[in-house]
């Protein structure tokens, strides 16, 4: 986690590293910052890559908090990213759903990536906010700065970087989803959970479904208008177990492989096709019982070219 401005223990050593050694020693922390902002890995990278190529140029010496000024860096320009995103999403076909992380996406890079995971369902809910909100509530709360340091980086007062952190609390207490950076609870107990979920699936098995599902089950899956998927979110046990048990619906992806893969951190599932990656579902269970709340399939081919199956 990062310390605040002007914190000496972060200073030390900093002015004169190397444009190689702050790339080495703060590219993972850069990525962490603008993927938790965009949910698109390839925006991500484009973001981290053209803050490096900017600091090439600067008198490190100026800096007296590296950590502090890259995380300043990044989210402004994701700030900027999400400015356009936003409108393309206005005209996006059907549901849009962040990019997930798998584990086959892989390199010697990432390391500090994986031990700095934010779980799929959690980087859903963070797109319920405004730019401003997730920035304010990512800085704060995931990467614990406190509001003097987020006024500095974002040109607010600190009283209304308070207020929006506020709303943006208010805005996520209602979902009962684990706190970004947390161990994932009981991921065997998922693994088998998956597993039964997924040979009912295949074999259009209502009763074990209606087993597998909770009651305010909610199912969105995301095509981008180049697959077929439902355009609404499925809400509801009744509805969810109707699509999924459609003779008509999803007839490709039950004839793809599934596999149980690292997500997000988290068990969850990859379809392949002759060795190329089809879809992905990211599923999240109730709180109160063992039972699937969320399902998210994400089904747009754009959205898994980064994944190597």
């Amino acid at each position: 986690m990062s310390a605040p401005l002007g914190n000496k223990e972060a200073q030390n050593g900093q002015a004169d590293m190397d444009i190689g050694a702050l790339y080495r020693n703060y590219r993972g922390y850069a990525f962490s910052i603008a993927y938790r902002m965009l949910g698109v890995i390839t925006d991500a990278e484009d973001v981290v890559q053209d803050w490096f190529a900017e600091m090439q140029s600067k008198d490190m010496t100026e800096i007296r908090d590296v950590k502090a000024y890259l995380a300043k860096g990044i989210t402004n320009r994701s700030l900027n990213v999400l400015k356009s995103a936003r409108k393309q999403r206005e005209v996006y076909v059907g549901e849009w759903l962040p990019e997930p992380l798998v584990a086959d996406y892989d390199s010697p890079e990432r390391t500090l990536e994986r031990q700095d995971v934010i779980s799929y369902a959690y980087l859903v809910m963070l797109e319920r906010l405004t730019p401003m909100e997730r920035a304010v509530y990512l800085l704060r709360e995931v990467f614990q700065y406190d509001y003097p340091a987020i006024s500095e980086m974002l040109g607010k007062s600190e009283s209304n970087c308070r207020k929006i952190c506020s709303r943006a609390k208010q805005s996520l207490n209602s979902e009962e989803i684990r706190i970004d950076g947390h161990p994932a609870p009981d991921q065997e107990g998922k693994r088998k959970l998956i597993e039964r979920f997924i040979a009912a699936f295949e074999r259009y098995q209502l009763e074990e479904l209606l087993e597998l599902l909770s009651e305010d089950a909610v199912m969105i899956t995301d095509g981008g208008g180049h697959t077929r998927s439902a355009i609404f979110p499925i809400t509801s046990r009744k509805r969810v177990l109707a699509l999924l048990t459609s003779p008509k619906a999803f007839k490709e992806l039950r004839g793809w492989q599934a596999v149980l893969t690292e997500v997000n951190g988290e068990v969850n599932l990859i379809f392949v096709k002759k060795g190329q990656l089809k879809g992905i579902l990211c599923l999240q269970m109730a709180s109160e019982s063992n039972r699937i709340q969320h399902l998210y399939l994400l089904l747009n081919p754009h959205k898994l070219n980064h994944v190597l199956a």
